[in-house]
């Protein structure tokens, strides 16, 4: 009777000392398992990795809409229509997003303006007329989200809100 002393020869392949294992019943059981959590654990990656992204969307369009509140209180007096020129600023600050795909909703000192326009025909009417000093003016901003794993949408109609209210300079 022969004993095996585990010395492995050296001209033998890598892949060949494997298979040989796994054909004799050594580790065969632990590729098994590998195979069978191999899908589940790439599964779980890319789920995180997508809401990785869905959070960075957010935290973005949250810093853009900041950025165009802040504008929009300061522009009193500046601009016919002072809700293009926010729109303008929110483009510029949404790296990574598509501009065509956000929704806009202003509300200056009460009136909601919906739509990328709020033009005025002069400073003292319309939304140029509204922003007065003190009062809010609040900046709302929409982006649609998708969470594909694996090409799949797992929340389909996911939407990206935020808003963001100043007081008019």
């Amino acid at each position: 009777m022969q004993r095996e002393t585990g010395v492995r020869i050296a001209s033998e392949p890598h892949s060949e000392r494997v298979w040989n294992r796994v054909r004799n019943g050594n580790d065969g059981g632990a590729l098994v398992e590998f195979a069978v959590v191999l899908p589940l654990l790439l599964l779980i990656t890319t789920g995180i990795l997508s809401f990785g992204i869905a959070l960075n969307n957010f935290l973005t369009l949250t810093n853009a809409t900041s950025i165009g509140a802040r504008f929009l209180a300061v522009d009193r007096g500046m601009n016919l229509d002072p809700c293009a020129a926010t729109i303008a600023i929110v483009n510029t600050t949404v790296p990574g997003l598509n501009p065509a795909n956000l929704t806009f909703t202003f509300v200056i000192n009460g009136t909601p303006y919906p739509g990328p326009s709020c033009n005025s025909t002069s400073l003292a009417a319309g939304a140029a007329g509204s922003m007065v000093q003190g009062t809010a003016a609040q900046v709302i901003v929409a982006y649609p989200c998708s969470l594909l794993v694996y090409g799949k949408n797992i929340i389909p109609g996911c939407t990206l809100k935020t808003q963001t209210t100043e007081d008019i300079q």
